[in-house]
């Protein structure tokens, strides 16, 4: 008879901490484990889903701001949509070690709390259109809060479930997480037209394009998701476990710096995650820009939620015909879709065609999302493998091997969700510089293409071919 995890700490005010976790081990998998993996997963993804909505809330703000009397150039909205990206990006980095270091229970409980800071400075900063442009973009760098979480989900996430099911419950955290961009491009709009918070919600400014007029709640942007996020991190707080067993120190996990495929793998989530979080911050800008015509909020949330709702699959089908397959193809179909997007483009001859254009970026969005779900299945089958090369196959070398390769694995997810959020800053940045420097996006979406052809070129060589150092 299986016993059940010992669940310490309950009255020390340490939190559920599991003593005893073993999900590669059947019968403890489908007896006690299983359970247990699935209520944190499901605490996970609704925590995880608001980091994404707080995290890319400014790729709708920016829209608004010049019709509500804010006076910046295209240049600086443009930033103010890619700044989230590179501090969610940068604090990835640290984040991706916590989980080991604190727990992934209080970090949960803790991270998504802090969420609350940027919502609150978002809805009163947004109330006065002479709020100086440095306190906006202190607040948009103040969400990347929201992006560093994915990396110690992700991490947290990895750790309770055996190697067979770590691309369906990753892709399902992701996915699902990745919701919160797409709910938010959906909801906010929503919001911002009344004042739904009455009196304490502050009063409305008036949105203009010279031709109609109507009052807009843009504070409700950031207002909208104060309460839920409290509520989320009361529920991680009571409702999560952390692992005993998947404590580390920074140095213990600061190995994986070591790892050349803990990097192989960190430059092809910037062409999957980074290309996914890079378009949601960038689309609804770019379009307004490329298309002035089009109500871009109509059509921004569809990409995120193709996105989202593929990435899922993407880990289910790479749990079954292999990570580096559908991650090869992912990335050369990528590369035909940016063509297909330059084709659609304005010119000076031609007024373009947004539906083309339009279905082209579903199209990226789609396979990004399909990316993200396959290469997140990659990485802990490729430092399991390693590890079994190292120590062998008895059922004491599994085990070990096992342990090890949870731990840098879990490093490693959340290390290469750092470097691959960077998309998120660079996408939305390239465009602004292409556009100040060239008076178009071509030269930002050539660079696309050509850094796709080198995801292509590494996945195949390291991964996909016959012979491949790390077949996975």
């Amino acid at each position: 008879m299986v016993a059940t995890p010992e669940i310490v700490g309950r009255d020390t005010g340490k939190g559920r901490v599991l003593t005893d976790w073993r999900p590669e081990d059947p019968r403890f998998w489908h007896t006690v484990g299983k359970p247990v993996a699935a209520r944190n997963l499901g605490l996970s993804i609704p925590a995880l889903a608001l980091a994404f909505a707080v995290w890319m809330v400014w790729s709708v703000v920016v829209v608004n701001l010049p019709y509500v009397g804010f006076d910046y150039s295209t240049n600086q909205l443009f930033w103010l949509a890619a700044l989230p990206g590179l501090s969610g990006a940068t604090l990835r980095v640290f984040f991706a070690f916590m989980v080991p270091i604190f727990g992934g229970r209080r970090w949960t409980a803790l991270s998504t709390a802090a969420l609350a800071i940027p919502a609150l400075g978002i809805g009163f900063a947004t109330q006065n259109p002479e709020t100086p442009y440095w306190v906006m973009a202190v607040l948009a760098a103040f969400c990347g809060v929201g992006g560093g979480n994915f990396a110690s989900s992700m991490a947290n996430v990895n750790y309770f479930f055996p190697r067979n099911e770590k691309g369906t419950a990753l892709g399902l955290n992701a996915g699902l997480g990745n919701l919160g961009v797409s709910l938010m491009q959906f909801l906010v709009p929503v919001a911002i037209t009344a004042g739904v918070f009455g009196a304490l919600g502050g009063s409305p400014l008036m949105w203009s394009d010279g031709e109609f007029s109507k009052p807009i709640w843009l504070q409700n942007a950031g207002f909208i998701w104060v309460p839920f996020i409290l509520l989320s991190a009361v529920a991680a707080w009571f409702g999560m476990n952390d692992i005993a067993s998947a404590k580390a120190s920074f140095k213990d996990q600061a190995v994986v710096f070591r790892r050349k495929h803990n990097w192989l793998m960190s430059w092809l989530y910037i062409g999957t995650f980074g290309s996914f979080i890079g378009f949601s911050a960038g689309f609804p800008m770019l379009t307004t820009t490329l298309f002035p015509g089009v109500d871009a909020m109509q059509f921004a949330f569809i990409g995120p939620l193709l996105a989202a709702l593929v990435r899922p699959v993407g880990g289910w089908v790479s749990d079954r015909v292999g990570g580096a397959l559908v991650t090869l193809w992912t990335f050369v179909l990528m590369a035909a879709a940016v063509l297909g997007v330059m084709y659609f483009l304005p010119t000076s001859e031609a007024s373009g065609n947004f539906y083309g254009f339009l279905s082209m970026f579903l199209l990226l969005f789609i396979l990004a999302g399909v990316g993200n779900g396959s290469t997140f299945r990659m990485i802990p089958v490729i430092f399991l493998n390693q590890w079994r090369k190292r120590l062998g196959n008895g059922p004491l070398a599994l085990e070990r091997a096992t342990s090890k390769a949870a731990k840098e694995s879990g490093a490693a997810l959340g290390f290469s969700s750092a470097v691959g959020a960077f998309g998120g800053f660079f996408i939305p940045g390239s465009y602004g510089v292409s556009i100040t420097l060239t008076g178009g996006v071509q030269a930002a979406l050539f660079a696309f293409v050509a850094f796709y052809a080198s995801c292509i070129a590494i996945t195949w060589w390291y991964y996909a071919r016959h012979g491949a150092e790390a077949p996975c």
